[in-house]
């Protein structure tokens, strides 16, 4: 190998960028990670057997590329990595379950009650008669979509939840990444038709990602995949190294020459030369690593970055309270979500994920149910900075508050803290192309993956930044367009296709 690469950041972005290259040029791939974990947000935490899956990642992809990529690193085993899951996620309001995307079922009806109801409907029709010309935040692009009474209804405490902010600070741009072309019209049409229609192709082509029934799904969780992919990347003559801290990037004549790494456990400091650089770490931590004169404007931009932090509480349960009223049959009669979406304003939490209907090799005991409480935070904060012990205790009296366990089902908790889970679209945001105006003049610095792009990117949109930064690379070819694009499934599908061709 005659070139070298090297790659910040040892999740799917980092790691299929290592592989791409190995498969396609003659450059090494040498991969630094600041944790001591492989998958970063993608990663599976063992806690005594019961394993979590941070966020919870669905291997599903409307890019036939990812899909292949995905499978054929699950060929490389005899003893195969996926399950096929079905998909069920619900939201959780007024004590009661609704279908997520919110369908007009005869449930829905009768949990939300008529004069709900039809303000709902009117709401939806306004909605589409009067829309609003210029949507400028986040609220805007629910009220276009919904209705007004729809969004206040499923949409705006979860969303203020998760951001900690209102809807009407936050830019339409998240809306367009992570609902994309569902709308109330494709909801309902979707639901008429898997009436007389079920797709049960991997590929589920002609519904929206919010609409899929089911999903690959690896048997030990994210991390058994991420963890296979890094072990064929060191076979192939790749290097990964562990806790290690990018603190710097040098930069000679215009081109980044060298990163300055920092050995977390022996504090050491080294520099490395490379060919070519490609960064999945948070764009504000790199920002303030270039060693060149950054215009004053371009600082304040990046200074400005603001991200969400994430807690996890897992509780091991006896069992749980709530029953399955659902036609959906489960071990132990179990309720059959993936994740709940907890609309409730007397909670902090914002998801439930049930580990046991991700895999049933999830959980070491399978008579116990395994769950996961999510919480969104900023790093700092109070509820970043509460003790585990209270962290625990406030998980368990808010299960118990929303009737889904007994306190004394409780048998086990453990605390998981991550920050810089999501990237936000507030803050000096709106002035983000200063930035990518700025380090597109570093021409062998190619930014990936979501806090590498400040994109909230699904996991496969993080692996195809990486399949076209590589691509690009191979190809000579200078501009990062193609990299940015990947933001809908519509603009990388089409882009895949041209470079495809």
């Amino acid at each position: 190998m005659s070139k070298k690469a090297i790659i910040i950041g040892a999740g799917p972005a980092g790691l299929t960028a290592a592989l791409e290259l190995l498969r396609n040029t003659n450059i090494k791939p040498v991969i630094y990670e600041m944790t001591s974990d492989i998958g970063g947000i993608s990663k599976t935490v063992n806690y005594k057997g019961n394993r979590i899956d941070i966020g919870g990642h669905r291997f599903f992809s409307k890019s036939d590329r990812v899909m292949e990529w995905w499978k054929g690193i699950c060929s490389q085993r005899t003893d195969g990595i996926f399950l096929l899951r079905q998909r069920v996620s619900r939201i959780f309001y007024l004590r009661k379950f609704f279908d997520y995307p919110v369908s007009l079922s005869m449930e829905m009806v009768l949990n939300l009650g008529f004069i709900r109801l039809i303000r709902i409907m009117a709401g939806y029709v306004w909605g589409k008669l009067f829309p609003i010309k210029e949507e400028k935040n986040l609220e805007d692009f629910f009220i276009n979509r919904f209705g007004r009474q729809l969004y206040l209804t499923f949409f705006k405490d979860y969303t203020e939840k998760v951001w900690g902010v209102p809807c009407n600070s936050i830019k339409p741009d998240w809306g367009a990444q992570r609902i994309k072309g569902l709308s109330v019209s494709k909801a309902l049409g979707h639901a008429i038709k898997t009436i007389f229609i079920k797709d049960k192709s991997i590929g589920q082509k002609a519904n929206e990602t919010s609409l899929i029934g089911q999903f690959m799904y690896p048997k030990l969780g994210p991390g058994q995949f991420w963890e296979e992919v890094a072990r064929m990347i060191m076979d192939k003559g790749g290097e990964i190294y562990l806790n290690q801290r990018v603190m710097g990037l040098g930069v000679d004549n215009g081109s980044i020459s060298c990163v300055k790494v920092k050995d977390q456990d022996s504090g050491q400091i080294k520099t490395e030369y490379a060919d070519y650089f490609l960064s999945t770490m948070p764009i504000k931590d790199l920002m303030f690593g270039l060693e060149a004169d950054i215009p004053g404007e371009v600082r304040r931009v990046a200074e400005g970055l603001r991200y969400r932090d994430f807690i996890t509480v897992g509780l091991l349960l006896q069992k749980l309270k709530i029953k399955n009223n659902t036609k959906i049959k489960t071990p132990n009669n179990l309720i059959p979500d993936n994740w709940i979406y907890v609309q409730e304003r007397d909670v902090l939490m914002g998801r439930i994920q049930i580990f046991n209907n991700w895999s049933p090799y999830m959980v070491q005991d399978p008579d116990k149910v395994w769950v996961g409480l999510e919480y969104f935070c900023n790093e700092g904060d109070e509820l970043w900075n509460m003790p585990d012990a209270q962290m625990k205790e406030l998980a368990r009296q808010e299960l118990v508050k929303i009737g889904f366990i007994d306190d004394r089902d409780v048998l086990d908790s453990v605390v998981l803290r991550v920050p810089k889970a999501y990237p936000a679209y507030f803050g000096t945001y709106e002035r983000f192309d200063l930035i990518k105006e700025y380090i597109s003049r570093f021409q062998n610095l190619f930014l990936i993956g979501r806090n590498g792009m400040h994109c909230y990117n699904n996991m496969d949109h993080s692996m195809m930044t990486a399949i076209m930064a590589v691509q690009n690379i191979l190809e000579g070819i200078i501009s990062k367009d193609n990299i940015w694009s990947v933001n809908t499934e519509q603009e990388y599908n089409e882009e895949e296709g041209k470079n495809r061709k």
